[in-house]
């Protein structure tokens, strides 16, 4: 492996402790650390606005956005700067504090959420030996805040979809969950880092045979309902309830809210795209030193961002090619399918890995 990014990290750490003692470097390193997660997080969300954009118009023989800027590059900075201007508007029968908590609360997930994720080696925020289990438990939290902004506006159509986005959620993680469990089966660690790892000589995706691809589609399936997205968008169902959740919402409490939904998806994107397809770790196939040595030569993020943008793709495509929906669809999809076939494929998935039939 030629990069590694330790030895970069480990001379920054360095210089700071030579020019500052223990507790300056470590609140220095946190301000440098947050730095960058806003500047990843605004990134993302002009990229994916416009990906999005060009993703539908690709899928429906439209051109998509094509004034301003070169191809339209500019329309996301263009929509950023008009949501900077508008007026942040409150319902006067709403509960102000908690309405104005709750976008901070999404918006807050997400960073925490983007911790354990290793973007190349010795490129992470924090490597904790229980990566797995940390984004579990962060990334439920984000139905509270949905929860808090429906009861919070006021608003029927808000509570209605606050509630749809919590039966929605908490339902889907258990589906997800199991997945995720497949390959810590398969890793026998929690810890991220060892899960990249292990993938050295080939991704789980197919080290694991056909449990590991039925854990990957259900992950996916399970991933997309967990971000409200289309086709499982019912908390926000414009049809139905005008915006869901966030209807009373306006101006950059809005924004967050709209950058919230795309880090999440940039999120599970990777969390897949690590457990299943080798994170940062290049295409390599068993013994074969001379392909795994070329394949060695790419960057590890560029291995990363390139599996995580596949998955977004793929999600985009879901948005676009599937119907809405019902409600009871919806959950009849996770609990007498998705969770029975989670459930049947977690046995195979110990039976392969006591049996050591996998790669």
């Amino acid at each position: 492996m030629f990069y590694d990014f330790s030895i970069l990290t480990s001379k920054i750490h360095s210089w700071l402790l030579a020019h500052c003692d223990s507790g300056w470097t470590t609140l220095l390193e946190m301000v440098i650390v947050g730095l960058c997660v806003i500047t990843l997080f605004v990134v993302l969300g002009l990229i994916f606005v416009y990906m999005e954009r060009k993703v539908a118009a690709f899928m429906q023989f439209r051109l998509g956005p094509n004034r301003v800027g070169p191809k339209g590059t500019l329309q996301a900075v263009a929509d950023t700067v008009k949501l900077l201007m508008k007026e942040g508007f409150t319902p006067q029968a709403a509960d102000m504090f908690l309405f104005n908590l709750a976008p901070f609360i999404v918006l807050s997930v997400s960073m925490l959420a983007l911790a354990p994720l290793p973007f190349a080696k010795g490129l992470q925020i924090y490597d904790i030996n229980i990566g797995v289990f940390y984004l579990s438990a962060v990334s439920s939290i984000s139905v509270i805040g949905i929860l808090i902004a429906g009861w919070a506006s006021n608003n029927k159509y808000s509570l209605l979809g606050a509630m749809r986005s919590g039966a929605q959620i908490v339902s889907y993680e258990l589906s997800a969950g199991l997945s995720v469990i497949a390959i810590v089966a398969f890793t026998g660690s929690m810890s991220l880092s060892d899960i990249v790892e292990s993938q050295r000589t080939g991704w789980w995706i197919f080290k694991g045979h056909i449990p590991a691809v039925i854990a990957f589609v259900i992950f996916i399936i399970a991933g997309t309902a967990e971000l409200n997205r289309a086709p499982f968008d019912m908390a926000e169902a414009e049809s139905e309830l005008t915006g869901g959740f966030h209807t009373e919402y306006t101006g950059m409490r809005f924004a967050m809210f709209f950058l919230a939904e795309y880090v999440n998806m940039f999120v599970v994107c990777a969390i897949g795209a690590t457990l299943f397809l080798g994170g940062w770790m290049p295409l390599h196939f068993g013994n074969l030193e001379g392909f795994n040595h070329i394949m060695d030569y790419v960057p590890p993020f560029v291995w990363f961002f390139g599996k995580t943008f596949f998955l977004v793709w793929v999600i985009m495509w879901f948005r676009w090619t599937f119907p809405r929906l019902r409600i009871d669809q919806l959950l009849t999809l996770e609990w007498k399918y998705l969770m029975p076939i989670s459930l049947v494929n977690m046995i195979i998935v110990a039976f392969v890995v006591i049996m050591k039939w996998h790669f």
